[in-house]
């Protein structure tokens, strides 16, 4: 369908229809052609077209006749198998996947898959194979061997609430005490739940954890601590993909975190809609915040509040 048409269709809407209400604010869609990609992958008998989408990225696939991983790509990356995990779609052609065990899996036009870590893909035929995949799509060519790549990542965002009031009162030196000390608390919370420190943000810091639950857990720890302090601070936490650069981490994830985290009182962790469904397996304790307008952001976004205790417990 092209952008013209789509933009047609949506204008053809009709505000109010059955069950909306002319008060709700919807997304704004985002169209992007992977016949004019972001960025474009070549390697031997493979070409890569790709777009990114806000916090992920979606490919077009075209590997040769004769084409496989462990030929072509693995001299880029490294190792014995490809560790990417695969979630796509067959458009054309065929694929083969090989594992460890000796097993092996075919797709043809249509077929759906998911291919966990540990495998080498391959071209079946004379024909080229075509695939649209949406994970899996940075880690599987190497990046390139760039310095930057893309994950998926749990930020968390902390700020000591109306710090600047509390440094008046308190005078710059005692201020500077209070604030070292702050950041050494912090740090040790850190270490404890597994996270990492990305850079410090004045009176607040960003760090980033393989999990949402741990970072959860760390933000109501850090408060904790605080709250022995004498301070405030809330807390924002998001998960999303994150492109690394260095020790740095970009992209609009890192944004939407730092939204998320000035939308929190005092005291309060406050986390994605995303954040949540990933997290209600972990036994965790929320509640509904109701939709939120973030700084910058399109859209309405759905809040949850962490509801913690005082010292919780590593896992």
């Amino acid at each position: 369908m092209s952008r013209r048409k789509v933009s047609q269709q949506l204008s053809r809407r009709t505000p109010g229809g059955p069950g909306v209400s002319n008060n709700v604010r919807m997304a704004e869609p985002r169209v992007k052609s992977l016949r004019t990609p972001d960025e474009t992958i070549e390697l031997p008998s493979l070409v890569q077209h790709q777009v990114d989408l806000g916090d992920f990225t979606v490919a077009r696939v075209v590997a040769e006749p004769g084409w496989r991983w462990s030929t072509h790509v693995r001299q880029h990356v490294g190792g014995d198998w490809c560790q990417a995990r695969h979630v796509g779609v067959v458009i054309s052609g065929r694929v083969g996947v090989a594992f460890p065990d000796g097993t092996a899996l075919e797709f043809g036009p249509d077929d759906v898959y998911e291919i966990p870590p540990g495998h080498d893909g391959y071209t079946i035929g004379h024909e080229p194979s075509v695939s649209l995949e949406w994970s899996g799509v940075r880690a599987f060519t190497g990046f390139r061997g760039s310095t930057r790549a893309r994950t998926l990542a749990t930020l968390v965002f902390t700020d000591i609430a109306d710090s600047t009031v509390v440094a008046n009162r308190m005078g710059d030196a005692a201020w500077r005490d209070l604030l070292s000390t702050h950041f050494e608390l912090a740090r040790l919370e850190l270490e404890r739940f597994g996270g990492r420190e990305v850079n410090t943000t004045g009176d607040g810091l960003l760090a980033t954890f393989d999990g949402p639950a741990q970072g959860l857990l760390c933000a109501a720890a850090i408060r904790g601590a605080s709250q022995a302090q004498g301070l405030q601070v809330r807390a924002g936490v998001h998960v999303g993909e994150v492109e690394m650069v260095g020790s740095d981490i970009r992209g609009t994830a890192v944004h939407h975190a730092a939204r998320i985290m000035e939308q929190a009182q005092p005291g309060e962790t406050l986390l994605s809609e995303t954040t949540h469904a990933l997290a209600l397996t972990s036994g965790l304790e929320f509640e509904d915040r109701g939709t939120r307008t973030l700084k910058g952001v399109p859209g309405e976004w759905r809040l949850f509040a962490h509801v913690a205790d005082d010292q919780p417990t590593a896992r």
